[in-house]
C-alpha cells in the first residue's frame, strides 16, 4: 500500500467519522471510485482499517480531554462512593452519565461482533451506499427540521439511560456503510429533543466508547493473525492523517451547528449519492 493512499484514506476517514456523511461509505467509495486495490486480503484490509480507527479515537479523546477526565473521574466516584452517602449531588449526576455513555456502545458494540462477516460480506456495495447516504440524509434533515418546530432544547446534562440506550441502538443502522454513525445519532438525539449542539456533542461523546471498543476488538483480531508485511508504516500513516483529519472535523462542526442546520450534510449526502447511482447506471467508473 503506498504511503500517498494511505494519507488520503486517513484524511477521509478523519473527516467523514464525526461529520454525518458516513465514514464506511466514503472508504468504501473512494477507492472504487479511483480503481485502488491497496489490500491482498481481508485481513490486510481489517489491519488498516483498525489504523484508521484508533486515529479517530485518539482525535476524539484529545478534542474531549476535559470533559472526558470530568466524566471518568465521576464515573468512578459513582463506584466507589460510600453506599450511606445518600445525597444526590451534580458530580453524582455526572457519573451515573458517564456509565450512560458507556451503555450506548452496547447494542451495536454487540451486533457489530456477532455479524462482523455477515456485514463485510453483504453490505458496502455502492448501490446500497448510496441510496443509503440519500434515504438516512433525508431522514436526518426531516429529524432536524421537526425538533427545530418544537421545544427541543435538552442538553448534555440530561442524558438518561433511556435516551443512552434508543441513540446507542440507533448506531446498529450505522454499521451499514452509508448510514453514518454521527448522523443516526445525532438524528436520533434531535428526536429525542436535544439541541443541535447538544446533539453533537452526544455524537462526539458516544463516539468514543463504540469506537474505543471497535479498536480494542480488531486489535485483539490483528494480535492473532499477525501484522501484515509491508504494512507498519501505512498504518503510521493512516493513524497520523485520520487524528489530524477527525480533530479538524470536531471544530469545524461545532461550530457550523452553533448558527446553521445539518442542511449543508445532506445536501452534500444527496448529490454524493446521486453521482454514485449514475456512475453506476451509466457504468462511468474511472479505472
Amino acid at each position: 500500500m503506498s504511503i500517498w493512499h494511505a494519507i488520503v484514506l486517513g484524511i477521509v476517514q478523519g473527516l467523514t467519522e464525526f461529520l454525518p456523511i458516513s465514514s464506511s461509505g466514503h472508504l468504501e467509495i473512494v477507492p472504487w471510485l479511483l480503481n485502488w486495490n491497496d489490500f491482498d486480503s481481508q485481513t490486510t484490509a481489517k489491519a488498516f482499517d483498525t489504523a484508521l480507527h484508533l486515529g479517530t479515537l485518539v482525535a476524539a479523546l484529545v478534542y474531549l480531554r476535559a470533559e472526558l477526565g470530568d466524566y471518568a473521574r465521576q464515573g468512578l466516584r459513582v463506584v466507589v462512593r460510600r453506599k450511606d452517602d445518600r445525597a444526590v449531588t451534580a458530580a453524582d449526576a455526572a457519573g451515573r452519565r458517564a456509565w450512560f455513555l458507556v451503555a450506548s456502545a452496547l447494542p451495536a458494540g454487540v451486533v457489530g461482533a456477532v455479524f462482523e462477516d455477515s456485514i463485510t460480506d453483504r453490505l458496502g456495495t455502492p448501490v446500497l451506499i448510496a441510496v443509503s447516504l440519500i434515504g438516512f440524509g433525508l431522514l436526518l434533515v426531516w429529524a432536524d427540521r421537526r425538533a427545530s418546530g418544537g421545544s427541543s432544547q435538552r442538553d448534555v446534562e440530561g442524558l438518561n439511560l433511556r435516551d443512552a440506550l434508543l441513540i446507542g441502538s440507533a448506531q446498529i443502522l450505522a454499521l451499514n456503510p452509508g448510514t453514518s454513525r454521527s448522523g443516526i445519532t445525532i438524528t436520533a438525539a434531535r428526536l429525542g429533543g436535544f439541541s443541535r449542539d447538544a446533539a453533537a456533542r452526544l455524537s462526539f461523546l458516544m463516539s468514543v466508547p463504540i469506537i474505543g471498543g471497535a479498536v480494542a476488538f480488531k486489535l485483539a483480531h490483528l494480535w492473532r493473525d499477525g501484522m501484515p508485511d509491508g504494512l507498519v508504516v501505512p498504518m503510521i500513516a493512516g493513524i497520523a492523517s485520520s487524528g489530524i483529519a477527525g480533530w479538524f472535523a470536531m471544530w469545524s462542526m461545532v461550530r457550523l451547528v452553533r448558527t446553521k442546520s445539518f442542511s449543508p450534510y445532506v445536501v452534500y449526502r444527496v448529490l454524493l449519492g446521486s453521482a454514485i447511482l449514475l456512475i453506476v447506471v451509466s457504468q462511468l467508473r474511472p479505472g
